[in-house]
């Protein structure tokens, strides 16, 4: 996925969870979107050079939103959210994702389960395995060389992990798909520290036979593509 031509600055601090403070490099002070509803631990870090994207719709109230942040200046981690699902779907259509090639149809944002929540990617019509749900995870926690979610308390996630177990249970394939978006994470985790519930819901959910993956992006200031498979534990 190509990025809109971004404009860098530097963070000043994020406010009332969507705000963010950004000085341009040409000194403006901006105030720009911030599309990630976690709590984005480690990554608020004080003049860290980050990029932001412009919009024209004149019916948005800001026109800037916060897209890249450059930590410990060598690790570069994509904080908008919003991308993931549209990257793994570049990704799964580029044959990226080994595991989940050969589905004809891909469907995003599907009505599902008792709890009616919606897919992020609904794959059908393979030749040999059943629909596919895929629910898609940003990961951006990084703490002691371990990439970790999530980064707060998600009941949102608690939800989602019971929904993956009962698609499995009628039959189809239920797929949680971790998209690793800090070029520092090789390796992802339950954040058992933060929200032990999730981390025990992902090991049920493993055990019903809910398969867990992690892919991780390449990152730039023009484009971010999914690029590798990395390890879960």
């Amino acid at each position: 996925m190509n990025f809109p031509t971004l404009i860098s600055g530097r963070f000043i601090k994020r406010y009332k969870r969507f705000f963010a403070d950004i000085l341009l490099d040409d000194g403006q002070i901006v105030i720009a979107h911030c599309p990630n509803t976690g709590s984005m631990r480690g990554l608020l870090e004080d003049n860290a050079r980050v990029w932001i994207s412009t919009s024209d719709n004149p019916k948005r109230k800001l026109k800037f939103t916060w897209e890249l942040i450059e930590i410990d200046q060598q690790h570069l981690v994509c904080i908008q959210t919003n991308r993931a699902n549209k990257i793994v779907q570049e990704g799964i259509n580029n044959n990226v994702v080994a595991e989940l090639t050969g589905y004809k149809t891909i469907l995003t944002e599907q009505k599902y389960g008792s709890e009616k929540s919606r897919i992020d990617l609904l794959l059908k019509d393979h030749s040999e395995f059943a629909d596919a749900y895929v629910e898609v995870k940003n990961v951006t926690l990084y703490e002691d060389g371990q990439g970790y979610f999530p980064d707060s308390v998600t009941t949102r996630g608690h939800k989602h992990l019971r929904e993956l177990i009962e698609m499995k249970q009628l039959g189809f394939r239920s797929i949680l798909l971790f998209h690793v978006a800090h070029d520092g994470i090789n390796d992802v985790k339950a954040a058992s520290f933060i929200d032990d519930v999730y981390a025990d819901l992902l090991s049920k959910a493993q055990e019903a036979g809910v398969e867990v993956l992690a892919y991780k992006s390449n990152i730039s200031p023009t484009e971010i593509k999914l690029n590798k498979r990395i390890s879960t534990s």
